[in-house]
């Protein structure tokens, strides 16, 4: 059979096939090896050069255009012999997106509410030396104060000047900023701290915290009370009533803790919120401030502890297990 005839027997042929296992056979009755397309190249070591140029060029032409010729039917057939249409009225489908882990959304809520009171956000170290993290707040070695913070202290160099630790709170931003800055000032701190401590549903190893500093010439504890209930009752959206207890903490002198109580949606208790205070004067000469010309307050909060309440989550732990069932509610 000519190239010609063989050519229109395979492409007629190629028309009625209608599913996969009939392609199948169609390649290999012409392009296996013993099919009738191979067998015409191999007869053409029988043939004079010019016959071999001429015969082999259509041969080798029509194995191409079948090849081809089963790639499309294939991708045909598996497309089930149809083109896909779009049907644009039907609903779309729900896309799986991610979800912001819910200390990262408190947080943002957080610096939105103080930046909004004209408060600048800082950072600061986790690893610190024990002057910031103590001396320089008041709290000296030996002083019993340190108790206060279980510290994970790391392994000195013999040659160390100085002790370092994972800093226990963020209150050391305080020292480092008012040192390369001048008064009036008021910032936020956010950041991990590090506790050596068992956890409990209250208690963990590592916690966020956000320290708040502000400071200028007549800075007062009712500048410190309309600014907490400002953002207290931004951050629950709720009536909030509020009660601020005498307390002890070495870098602020008088020292008070917060306390706030729900007075809507069946919440009625006293809950614990937050430590602060007007910084004590040896704070400000650690910064080497002169503490007859200013004064200030500082307070701190656990994040964590702001995110258990707004989100009613009852044991700490639930943050760090990567659970996406917890997460994704958020």
């Amino acid at each position: 059979m000519g190239i010609a005839s063989l050519r229109k027997q395979a492409l007629d042929e190629a028309e009625s096939i209608e599913d996969v296992k009939q392609l199948e056979s169609f390649r290999v009755k012409y392009l296996g090896r013993k099919g009738e397309l191979t067998s015409v190249l191999r007869s053409l070591k029988d043939l004079s050069l010019n016959e071999r140029r001429s015969l082999g060029e259509e041969a080798n032409k029509l194995r191409r255009d079948l090849e081809e010729v089963i790639d499309f039917k294939h991708k045909e057939l598996s497309a089930g012999g149809k083109e896909e249409i779009i049907d644009i009225t039907r609903p779309g489908k729900k896309v799986q997106v991610g979800h912001l882990h819910p200390l990262t959304r408190i947080e943002d809520e957080i610096k939105e509410i103080f930046t909004s009171l004209n408060f600048s956000i800082v950072e600061g170290p986790e690893l610190e030396s024990e002057y910031y993290n103590f001396d320089a707040l008041n709290i000296p070695p030996a002083h019993p104060a340190r108790d206060m913070w279980d510290t994970f202290w790391l392994k000195q160099p013999k040659n160390a000047k100085e002790r370092r630790l994972m800093r226990t709170h963020t209150s050391p931003m305080q020292i480092r900023y008012m040192e390369t800055h001048q008064p009036p000032f008021q910032i936020i701190v956010p950041g991990r701290v590090f506790r050596y401590e068992a956890t409990d549903a209250s208690h963990e190893i590592n916690f966020y915290q956000l320290e708040g500093l502000m400071v200028d010439e007549n800075i007062s504890l009712a500048n410190f009370k309309f600014i907490i209930e400002a953002f207290f009752k931004r951050l629950f959206k709720e009536k909030i009533e509020f009660r601020f207890r005498p307390s002890y903490f070495p870098f602020v002198e008088p020292a008070v803790e917060v306390d706030i109580k729900f007075t809507t949606k069946g919440r009625g208790e006293w809950l614990e919120v937050m430590g602060a205070g007007m910084v004590h004067p040896r704070v400000f000469e650690a910064a080497h401030l002169n503490p007859r010309d200013l004064q200030g307050f500082a307070f701190g909060v656990g994040i964590e502890r702001l995110a258990m309440i707004k989100y009613k989550i009852p044991d700490i732990r639930m943050f760090y297990t990567g659970d996406l069932k917890f997460i994704n509610q958020f």
